[in-house]
């Protein structure tokens, strides 16, 4: 009898719960309510358990009508999501989304994205990767991945194509209390090579032989974002780090911007690009995800010192 159980009547039974009586459930479905008291009633009787307690004036579950009840939602959500999926590539949609994110770029903008896409596209399966330089594109060169966002490697290979996206604040960083962050003034080349620098490293081959921001030859290379960020913490060397990831440690005092000969004062701008492969184009759900991260604002901008922070605080005291 379980075998003939139905959709309708799972429906109906969610109804009558959400709705807290026979009767809303009815006027919910445009049934009369005694078609929507025989639909239970048969549901009962054929999973064998009672659902709902009538002694009362209206239904109310029995504690195995509760357990059956997250069974019976997820059931239909997984029905719904099937004819979602089935619509969506009935009509060119496709069935999954897959991306690899370059590690500098802001996870907070991915989240956002993914937050939004989940509610436009309740059918498309999403897939995220995070890789650091040629590993965020060679994913999207082998086939895995059908949407690569970088920013790392200074040459897109020809078979791909590429939109820009908003660039990353980048800067150089020590520890509060690394040798260089004592220095007056712009801190030459000369300088800057007697003290490691912390690099991250590419676990590809796409970037062998070249070098990105290295400025010291004496290097430690990390193959982590996140260890990276540590080593530069603990005092460990110096190197170069996205804002976002950095901006409350500088804040804090934690870490201390470097003021470089030939950098910017502010930093420099890390260019971002959202990838493909040329024969293969995003579907309308990548496409929509390429977009959307174009009108998300990255953070870019100087960040105020402990000491200006405080002061600060004090003009407004």
């Amino acid at each position: 009898m379980l075998d003939a159980v139905s959709l309708d009547q799972l429906r109906t039974f969610i109804a009558a719960v959400d709705q807290g009586s026979f009767s809303a459930a009815a006027r919910k479905l445009l049934r009369s309510q005694s078609v929507v008291s025989e639909t239970i009633s048969n549901l009962e009787e054929q999973i064998g358990v009672r659902l709902f307690d009538r002694s009362g004036r209206y239904p109310k579950l029995t504690p195995a009508g509760s357990a059956i009840l997250g069974d019976a939602r997820s059931i239909i959500a997984g029905v719904d999501l099937l004819k979602a999926r089935a619509k969506g590539m009935s009509g060119g949609l496709e069935p999954e989304l897959s991306v690899v994110i370059d590690v500098f770029y802001p996870i907070d903008a991915i989240t956002q994205v993914a937050r939004e896409f989940r509610q436009i596209y309740p059918g498309v399966a999403l897939r995220i990767y995070v890789e650091a330089l040629g590993g965020a594109i060679k994913p999207v060169l082998d086939g895995r991945c059908s949407i690569g966002i970088i920013g790392s490697l200074p040459v897109i290979p020809d078979t791909l194509t590429y939109e820009r996206l908003p660039s990353i604040a980048f800067l150089m960083v020590a520890a509060r209390d690394h040798a260089l962050t004592s220095y007056r003034g712009k801190i030459p080349k000369e300088v800057l090579g007697k003290h490691t620098q912390i690099v991250l490293t590419d676990r590809s081959e796409l970037s062998a032989g070249r070098e990105f921001g290295v400025m010291s030859p004496a290097t430690w290379r990390l193959a982590d974002l996140f260890a990276k960020h540590h080593f530069l913490l603990k005092g460990l060397g110096w190197g170069g780090m996205p804002l976002h990831a950095v901006r409350r440690d500088l804040e804090e005092g934690r870490l201390s911007a470097l003021s470089i000969e030939d950098v910017p004062p502010d930093g420099l701008f890390l260019p971002m690009s959202a990838v493909w492969q040329t024969k293969s184009p995003p579907g309308p759900a990548g496409r929509w995800f390429v977009d959307r991260l174009k009108q998300i604002p990255v953070e870019t901008g100087k960040v105020a010192s402990p000491a200006g922070k405080k002061a600060k605080r004090s003009r407004k005291t």
